[in-house]
């Protein structure tokens, strides 16, 4: 047992006797800095990806690990595009690289076990050509096999949470950027940070089932959101993240053992 759940506020001695034991356990929150609309900030999914990660934690003896606070490339049909102002990005390869490097490293140190939790959705196959090849390269390391487990957290919501959450009917994932689910989240989890007298009322985005080059900015609503973020409550961010929480710990208890 560690005395706090985030690596970067660990001191080396205890870090090191924590991965010594060889059934230390290691959660990569990883997000993007990205616009989220007018009415939240940059930094949503590496705050939310942090704070799920902050819950599992507990419940499975888990390290924290500094989250991934630049993903890869915005898209229209899914994060309102790249071309927008404020939207931070990385090339699919350095966020390749990025992985592989920071997963051998936990590798190194004597973690046996490491889970990358997704919060941008635009990040997940480079997470996996990173993961893959931090395993492949370490796999047959002396100190025993190493696994590693990908995820996005918000695969883990139920239906019984989205019926909930959305008693009018959900629309789908494709349209949630900006939308009620991350509003909820950063309600109940940051409440600080979000203005809902600025959040904007619009129908959803109709999106294409294809992409253009260069992007069309008029392609996606002005405001950056693909879905309106009316209705999201902290109660229901609440409920969304005890969702999420309790399934990633199935999930790992599953893969890994508690």
């Amino acid at each position: 047992m560690v005395s706090t759940r985030h690596l970067e506020d660990l001191d080396a001695a205890s870090y090191e006797e924590y991965a010594s034991t060889g059934h230390g356990l290691v959660l990569v929150p990883t997000g993007a800095t990205e616009q989220h609309g007018p009415h939240m900030p940059l930094g949503v999914d590496a705050m939310l990806s942090t704070a799920v990660c902050a819950a599992v934690a507990d419940d499975l003896d888990a390290v924290v690990a500094p989250a991934f606070r630049y993903g890869y490339k915005s898209q229209p049909r899914s994060g309102g595009g790249n071309h927008r102002v404020g939207t931070t990005s990385l090339s699919g390869q350095v966020l390749i690289l990025q992985t592989r490097d920071v997963v051998s490293e936990f590798f190194r140190h004597g973690i046996r076990r490491v889970v990358v939790v997704n919060g941008h959705f635009e990040n997940y196959q480079f997470l996996y050509e990173g993961l893959d090849l931090a395993v492949r390269e370490h796999r047959d390391d002396d100190g025993g096999p190493v696994r590693a487990l990908l995820l996005s957290y918000w695969d883990f919501v139920d239906e019984q949470t989205l019926e909930a959450v959305f008693p009018d009917g959900f629309l789908g994932w494709d349209i949630e950027h900006g939308g009620v689910l991350e509003t909820s989240l950063m309600l109940h989890l940051h409440p600080g940070k979000v203005d809902m007298s600025r959040a904007p009322v619009h129908p959803p985005a109709e999106l294409t089932p294809y992409d253009v080059f260069p992007e069309d900015p008029a392609r996606t609503p002005g405001s950056g959101c693909l879905s309106s973020p009316a209705g999201a409550t902290a109660e229901r961010g609440e409920l969304l993240l005890n969702a999420v929480r309790a399934g990633i710990a199935r999930a790992v208890s599953s893969e890994f053992g508690k």
